[in-house]
């Protein structure tokens, strides 16, 4: 097996990085998408065209072999490093431009141009360096004939060359934030499973706790005014508040959970929302809803307008009867919902804050909570591939705004 000088080995590295190396040995690379697979075709013909020849490739270097991923004129194919042309001079910088490639020392005994595979004389190749100085391979263009094309001809040649280089760029780029989503799913996945356990492990003594608090505070031996009951009513208080936080973490981490969207109607999930939280839309309670059609996930919707809804009534203006309105509107780009309170509002020095988890404002008079109402909201519209944004009331209070884009 032959052994990849400490050079060779960093341009595999870099090569694999490029996505440039096929996964099983012998293939020909599969780029990651028809988009650049097109453009890369394109420019090949381009620069086949502009010098005035008929053949053109995209040659990818490695250590032992030549590997086409774009061609004009030829179908793409794979030869040794050892019989390549471009193999001899892409790494010696510059471009190499040859009138008869058979009159050259550097190529006439080369399969290429005896005959054995072809019969090359025009040859001109441009190396394809990366900003890092990474030489992925070469922009080639050749003829089976004597040929010398002008000096602006060849110009251009090195124009398309740094073209195929953003190209290549763009797919490596998308292939760090292909790996990126997938560690970002696989560390949101376990985050659920950690979450799901200790939200387990927790609620079952802590339930055991509040249920002998319960029958401590119904035995008939502790009376009213005897001290035993402060202490309970501490407990049972604390108990039940890390049971509401045990909830809230729980929801957070699933946020980001598979996505069953299909079309709702948004009168129907915020009346559903508003029963989890104990009152019925009208204006008895104070929320009203227009009805819309959104695209989403039904699940998700509901916790995010329960979330909502229940920030509205805990930060309620004192001495003031709570009004909130939810309503939708549409535009090109999808749904945007709305839910207006007349509340305290939120000052906009402290919103980007207030979207962060486990963080609370702290305000006089505020209901209790666990500081992640907002952060799942804003994971949930995330989720969807739209954003959370606060603003104010008119007349006092807060809005939020969260996007639905429309259905793919």
């Amino acid at each position: 097996m032959q052994m990849l000088t400490d050079q060779d080995a960093a341009r595999e590295l870099g090569l694999r990085e490029y996505g440039l190396i096929p996964a099983t040995a012998g293939e020909t690379p599969v780029l990651t998408d028809a988009q650049t697979r097109g453009a890369l075709d394109n420019l090949v013909r381009l620069a086949a065209s502009l010098c005035g020849v008929p053949y053109g490739v995209v040659n990818i270097i490695t250590h032992d072999q030549q590997l086409q991923i774009a061609a004009s004129g030829i179908d793409p194919g794979i030869c040794s490093r050892e019989d390549s042309m471009c193999g001899t001079v892409f790494l010696t910088g510059g471009t190499t431009v040859v009138r008869d490639a058979s009159k050259d020392p550097r190529f006439a005994a080369n399969p290429f141009v005896t005959g054995e595979i072809a019969n090359v004389r025009f040859y001109a190749s441009v190396p394809l360096e990366t900003s890092s100085g990474l030489v992925l391979g070469s922009l080639c263009v050749f003829s089976s004939r004597p040929e010398l094309p002008r000096l602006e001809q060849l110009s251009l040649l090195d124009v398309l060359a740094r073209q195929v280089v953003e190209l290549l760029e763009l797919q490596r780029r998308t292939l760090q934030l292909n790996d990126a989503l997938a560690e970002l799913e696989r560390s949101n996945a376990m985050l659920a499973e950690f979450a799901g356990r200790v939200s387990h492990d927790l609620r079952t003594p802590l339930t055991t706790i509040l249920g002998y608090v319960e029958l401590a505070e119904d035995d008939p031996e502790i009376q009213p005014g005897h001290p035993a009951l402060e202490y309970l009513e501490h407990i049972g208080s604390g108990g039940r508040r890390m049971l509401v936080t045990l909830d809230d973490v729980l929801d957070y981490s699933r946020v980001d959970g598979k996505l069953n969207r299909e079309r709702l109607s948004l009168l129907a999930v915020t009346a559903e929302a508003a029963r989890d939280l104990g009152v019925e839309l009208g204006l008895a309670s104070g929320i009203l809803c227009e009805d819309a059609e959104l695209y989403a996930d039904r699940a998700q919707l509901r916790s995010l307008l329960q979330n909502l809804l229940a920030n509205s009534v805990n930060y309620q203006h004192p001495g003031q009867l709570l009004r909130v309105t939810v309503s939708a509107e549409g535009g090109p780009w999808g749904m945007t919902l709305r839910v207006a309170d007349n509340g305290k509002g939120i000052l906009p020095a402290d919103r980007s804050r207030a979207l962060e988890p486990l963080v609370r404002l702290h305000r006089p008079g505020d209901g209790p909570g666990t500081g992640l109402g907002l952060a799942t909201c804003r994971r949930i519209a995330q989720a969807h591939g739209g954003e959370l944004t606060i603003s104010d009331t008119p007349g006092g209070g807060a809005t939020v705004w969260v996007t639905f884009p429309a259905q793919a």
